[in-house]
């Protein structure tokens, strides 16, 4: 292939519809193109086919495709099943596996990656963070150490593949030597989806655990920067907010999308960004459907 060239030999065998046995196999020899290899096996076919239509045989044998008939032709016969003289090496002696020495070779066998990459589209991951994390064995047993907390798989996904893999490509450092430990990274995560930190507070806390792999939920705790997620509380201040932006709503019912960010940006400056921004998005929505 580094030269730009081809070589392939195709077999080919027929077997009747509705048995499950092929019939004798027939070796086209040296097919240079993709294109010789469609027209050698549909030639192939159809030669084999009329021979047994009409009561033939097929005799086990080696062709070549002629590129100016466009049809395989007979190179020479094969008297055997194994033609190649092959021989019994005096010197090893005969291996023989029992059944259950290959049953719990494979039911001991390390996950395969085409078995992990299934299991992780079935965790609702796509194709393309699938085949990144299996890409690297030591990033993928990080990924399932971190999930085995419950953690959003997408969520966990994004952090490994973007935020974490940017750090090791910048200190050129394998995930095996990287500080913050996937059960940090699980613990920062499951705080982003109970709303006590947005994405944004998240980044900060996931810097200074650069500096010091410190609990995400101790870095929040010292801050007391949790984010506000109590209906109750974030209601209040919303109809305040809007209240106070009479021709926000205004705007919003007039089909000024923007209207509605600026009121939410208006609840995160009173709320000193405490407040869950989604929350507040929806709680903002709500009040303004009321008037």
């Amino acid at each position: 292939m580094e030269e730009g060239s081809l070589r392939c030999d195709v077999n080919i065998s027929l077997r009747e519809k509705g048995t499950e046995k092929f019939g004798t196999k027939v070796e086209i020899k040296n097919l240079n193109s993709i294109a010789n290899i469609q027209k050698a096996i549909d030639f192939e076919i159809s030669r084999q086919s009329i021979i047994l239509d009409f009561g033939g045989v097929i005799e086990q044998e080696t062709r070549r495709f002629d590129e100016g008939s466009k049809e395989t032709v007979l190179m020479r016969v094969k008297t055997d099943a194994v033609d190649y003289k092959y021989f019994t090496e005096p010197n090893i002696a005969p291996i023989k596996l029992s059944k259950e020495f290959i049953n719990e070779a494979i039911n001991t066998s390390p996950e395969l990656a085409e078995v992990k990459l299934e299991r992780y589209k079935k965790l609702g991951l796509n194709d393309y963070d699938s085949s990144l994390l299996i890409a690297d064995k030591d990033v993928s047993n990080y990924f399932d150490e971190a999930s085995k907390s419950g953690a959003n798989p997408k969520l966990l996904a994004n952090w490994v593949i973007g935020d974490i893999q940017s750090v090791l490509n910048k200190e050129g450092i394998s995930i095996k030597e990287f500080k913050v430990g996937p059960n940090l990274l699980a613990e920062l995560v499951l705080l982003i989806e109970q709303g006590k930190v947005s994405n944004k507070q998240a980044r900060e806390m996931f810097a200074k655990m650069l500096e010091n792999p410190i609990s995400p939920k101790k870095l929040l705790e010292e801050s007391g920067t949790s984010l506000i997620s109590d209906e109750d509380t974030l209601k209040a201040i919303v109809k305040e907010v809007v209240d106070a932006n009479e021709q926000s709503v205004i705007d919003y019912k007039n089909g000024k999308d923007r209207a509605l960010g600026f009121i939410v940006g208006q609840i995160m400056k009173k709320t000193q960004g405490k407040a869950n921004p989604g929350l507040a998005s929806k709680l903002v929505l709500e009040e303004i459907k009321r008037r």
